[in-house]
């Protein structure tokens, strides 16, 4: 079977990422940056919720887990691009920075962007997943059965 595979998968990592990454850090990435493009808001940062589903076990029937706060932003670039940012939480200006980000990714500054905000943001949380993963096995219990010969 041939996969055809996502072509916004990368659009998807760093929309991701920037959601996933704390506010603080996106914004001292940011202001560390020398870009700072000309845009229009499309949508200004507003707060909102959405509902969020779950399934029992991964697998099972989807059911109303709760509700959780989003912000979201729409910008457009002096060269038409445009840019969304969605972040969980009341985060005006992460939403904000976001969606200028995800538009500047689409043009030539991606590359400039990509490392001197995104590779960071991923080291970062790469570093957060490897810490949280040797506190979890210091806590691992291994189980075995000895036999007892009655077979």
């Amino acid at each position: 079977m041939n996969m055809v595979s996502d072509p916004n998968a990368a659009r998807k990592g760093w929309l991701s990422l920037l959601a996933k990454s704390p506010a603080a850090d996106v914004a001292t990435l940011w202001a560390d940056m020398t870009i700072n493009p000309a845009h229009t808001l499309l949508r200004a940062p507003e707060i909102g919720g959405v509902m969020v589903r779950g399934r029992a076990g991964a697998i099972g029937a989807a059911f109303n887990l709760g509700e959780m706060t989003v912000t979201r932003a729409s910008v457009k670039l002096a060269d038409g691009t445009i840019g969304h940012g969605y972040v969980q939480g009341r985060g005006k200006d992460h939403a904000l920075c976001a969606a200028l980000v995800d538009a500047l990714m689409q043009t030539n500054a991606a590359e400039a962007v990509d490392a001197g905000l995104l590779a960071p943001l991923r080291n970062a949380m790469a570093s957060c997943k490897t810490t949280r993963a040797s506190k979890a096995a210091a806590t691992k219990v291994d189980f075995f059965t000895m036999v007892r010969g009655e077979d």
